[in-house]
C-alpha cells in the first residue's frame, strides 16, 4: 500500500549523477511504494522481483499480440522476435536445452586460455599509454572477441562485427524513442547480419567445423530464421552487459581503494568478488515482464496483459535481503542476486560473463601497476536499462 505518493516512475529524466548512482532514487520507491504504477507497474523488492521471474503467470510476450519491433523494420522483427530472452515454453525450452551445453561450465572452463590470451592482447596494446579510454580499447573489445571465437567469426570480421553489434543496441526500447533512426540502423545491421550468418550456416551445414554457428546449422530442429536470430541474440546479449560489467566494476573498485588494493594482492579472490560486483550495480537494470492472468501483488491489483518491470537493481540493494546493500563486500552472505535474473530465463550466459569479469579484471590489475580516474566526466549510456558508462579515461601509473 502506497504510504508517501512519489511521482511517476520512468526511464527518461534521468541523467549525470542521477543515471550513474540510481540507487537512492530506487530505495525511496521499495521503502513507500514497492509495487508502483505509472507508465506500467514497476517492482522494486526483492522477494517481489523474485516471485515475478520464477512464475508463469508472467511472461515475455504481450497477450494482445502487439510486436516487439515495429513492423515496417521486417528483419530486425524477425530476427529479435526469435530470440531466446522473447521466446516462452515450449519453444523457449527447446532453444535453450540446444544451447545449453555450449555454455555449460566445463565449456567456459576450457575457454579460460582463450579468454586470458584475448584480454592480454588487448592489455599489451594500452599498457604503455599514458592514458586510455576503457570502454572503447578493453571493456568493449574483449566479449566481442570472445563471441566471435565462440562463433568461428575470422578475425578479419570482427570490427565490422563490432560495428553491427553496435547498432543493433540502438534499438532497445528505451535509446530507440530517443534515437529518431535507431532503428533504422538497427534495422540495416540486422540485415547484413542475417546475410553473414545465413551463408555461414548453409557453408556449414555437413562440415567439420566445431563451432557454434556448425552446432546450430547441423541441429536438423532449427529453422534458417532461427539460427540466424540465435547467432544475432549471442552477439548482442554478449556485448553490452558485458561491456558494462566491466566499466562498472573498474569504477566500483577505484570508490574502494582498500578493496582494490587487497585484490591485487589476493587475485584468487576474484571470482567470488565479480558476483558481489554483479549485485552492487548489476549492468541490465530492468526487465520486462506480461501479466498473463489477474492477481494481485502487495496489495496491488495486476491486471491480465499488464506490463511489468522489475528492478534488478534495487532488489540487489534490498537491506531485507542483503544487509548492508550499499556497501561493496568481499565474501558476502544472504543469497543469490537477480543480476542474471531468475527462473527459466536466468541468464544463459552467466558463466560465461563472470569469467569474462574475472579475467578481464585480473588482466587489468596485474598488468597495469596502477590506474586512476583522469578527472574527466564519466558519461553514462541514456539508458537506465542496459546500464553503464559510455567513456571510461583512466590515468596509467
Amino acid at each position: 500500500m502506497v504510504t508517501d505518493p512519489l511521482p511517476p516512475f520512468g526511464f527518461t529524466g534521468w541523467a549525470g549523477e542521477r543515471l550513474a548512482n540510481p540507487y537512492p532514487a530506487y530505495r525511496r520507491y521499495r521503502d513507500h511504494d514497492p509495487v508502483h504504477h505509472s507508465d506500467a507497474w514497476y517492482v522494486f523488492r526483492y522477494d517481489d522481483v523474485v516471485s515475478v521471474l520464477s512464475s508463469r503467470d508472467f511472461g515475455r510476450r504481450s497477450v494482445d499480440g502487439a510486436p516487439i519491433v515495429p513492423e515496417r523494420h521486417q528483419t530486425l522483427r524477425a530476427i529479435v522476435e526469435n530470440w531466446l530472452v522473447f521466446l516462452d515454453p515450449p519453444r523457449h525450452g527447446r532453444l535453450r536445452t540446444l544451447l545449453a551445453t555450449e555454455f555449460s561450465l566445463d565449456v567456459v572452463q576450457d575457454l579460460r586460455g582463450r579468454i586470458r590470451e584475448l584480454a592480454w592482447d588487448l592489455l599489451l596494446s594500452i599498457r604503455d599509454k599514458p592514458a586510455v579510454e576503457l570502454i572503447g580499447e578493453f571493456a568493449a573489445p574483449l566479449p566481442i572477441l570472445v563471441i566471435s571465437a565462440l562463433l568461428g567469426v575470422p578475425e578479419e570480421h570482427r570490427g565490422w562485427f563490432r560495428a553491427c553489434a553496435l547498432e543493433l543496441e540502438e534499438a532497445t526500447s528505451a535509446r530507440a524513442r530517443r534515437l529518431p533512426d535507431g532503428y533504422a540502423r538497427a534495422d540495416d545491421a540486422a540485415r547484413r547480419l542475417a546475410e553473414y550468418f545465413a551463408r555461414a550456416a548453409r557453408s556449414q551445414r555437413g562440415g567439420e567445423r566445431r563451432d557454434l554457428i556448425a552446432l546450430l546449422a547441423t541441429n536438423g530442429e532449427l529453422s534458417e530464421t532461427e539460427i540466424v536470430a540465435t547467432c544475432v541474440h549471442l552477439l548482442t546479449a554478449g556485448h553490452e552487459t558485458t561491456t558494462n560489467l566491466i566499466g562498472k566494476s573498474v569504477l566500483a573498485l577505484l570508490a574502494h581503494p582498500d578493496l582494490l588494493r587487497w585484490l591485487r594482492a589476493h587475485p584468487e579472490f576474484l571470482p567470488d568478488m565479480v558476483d558481489e560486483l554483479i549485485r552492487y550495480d548489476c549492468p541490465v537494470q530492468f526487465v520486462t515482464r506480461w501479466a498473463y492472468r489477474d492477481m494481485v501483488l502487495r496489495g496491488r491489483e495486476i491486471r491480465r496483459g499488464d506490463k511489468v518491470l522489475l528492478a534488478l537493481g534495487s532488489a540487489n540493494r534490498d537491506p531485507l535481503r542483503f544487509p548492508d546493500p550499499d556497501l561493496l563486500r568481499l565474501n558476502r552472505t544472504g543469497g543469490r542476486h537477480t543480476g542474471f535474473g531468475f527462473g527459466i530465463h536466468y541468464c544463459l550466459g552467466a558463466a560465461l560473463a563472470r569469467t569474462e569479469a574475472e579475467i578481464g579484471l585480473a588482466a587489468l590489475l596485474a598488468g597495469l601497476p596502477g590506474f586512476e580516474l583522469t578527472g574527466e566526466p564519466v558519461p553514462y549510456a541514456d539508458d537506465l536499462v542496459f546500464h553503464g558508462p559510455r567513456r571510461l579515461m583512466l590515468e596509467i601509473r
